[in-house]
């Protein structure tokens, strides 16, 4: 399988401020045979010129956070492809892209591009999260960075959900990573290693913070992190809370969403 990477510059809160898009096409690339688009957030003359190289048959997304999506209706229209989605989230995905799915997937299903691109479930950054495996090739979205960390943040974000994903795709060992943002990850397992390790970290920091007496998100979350974080606090903040909710359902913690307090077990 042959997997092109093109950096979209793209309204995100990503450090990189742009999103990957990738085209998945069979080994020899033929521009006769089916190829898959997959996270294209926005039009630009580059992508536009690989879109227009290849014979696009099939759009995916694996997830449907805005600087994923947005130029999934424009590129349907053009190539006239089939446009999927994760059954069950078609609503969703409608009101993401602004256009309706015609095919709907599953974990195990195909994608008929090449060899076949397989969908792998990997919630934990969104719901609706998935990764496509195409060959040693792991698109694996926001799963995954090369350097620093996703946020996983509530309400959507599921800790518990993501670590599973993580420790999922470490077992399979994978070629590379192909990320949504950022370089493409030639050392899969490290990296997989290392954002379990960073999670395990964070988790323990907060629940120190809550043994210590921090009854709120906003004191956890002043506890918790040792950094200046001034610019993305919403983010740190929406993540302190899925790991006060991971350690609530394991029973470290106990948490009232409805008044906003924690407090140790």
């Amino acid at each position: 399988m042959q997997v092109t990477r093109v950096s979209v510059p793209v309204a995100t809160r990503a450090p990189t401020g742009a999103t990957n898009a990738y085209v998945v096409a069979s080994s020899d690339g033929s521009a006769t045979d089916d190829s898959l688009l997959v996270d294209p957030p926005a039009r630009t003359p580059e992508l536009d010129a690989v879109v227009e190289s290849q014979n696009i048959s099939h759009i995916a997304v694996t997830h449907t956070h805005s600087d994923h999506v947005g130029a999934v209706a424009s590129y349907a229209r053009e190539t006239d492809a089939t446009v999927w989605c994760r059954r069950g989230r078609e609503a969703a995905f409608t009101t993401a892209t602004g256009v309706e799915p015609d095919q709907t997937f599953v974990e195990g299903a195909t994608i008929p591009v090449g060899t076949g691109v397989t969908v792998l479930d990997t919630p934990g950054h969104a719901r609706d999260h998935v990764t496509f495996v195409a060959g040693d090739d792991l698109l694996c979205g926001d799963l995954a960075v090369a350097e620093g960390s996703v946020v996983v943040g509530a309400p959507e974000g599921d800790m518990r959900a993501y670590l599973v994903a993580l420790r999922r795709l470490h077992a399979r060992n994978p070629g590379r990573l192909c990320p949504g943002h950022g370089p493409v990850i030639d050392d899969p397992r490290a990296v997989l290693a290392r954002l379990i390790d960073h999670r395990r970290t964070r988790e323990q920091a907060v629940l120190d913070a809550v043994r210590a007496g921090h009854e709120t998100p906003e004191t956890v979350t002043d506890a918790a992190y040792d950094k200046d974080i001034s610019d993305v606090r919403d983010l740190a903040q929406a993540t302190v809370v899925a790991h006060i909710e991971k350690l609530a359902a394991e029973g470290s913690v106990q948490w009232g969403p409805e008044t906003g307090r924690v407090e140790p077990i």
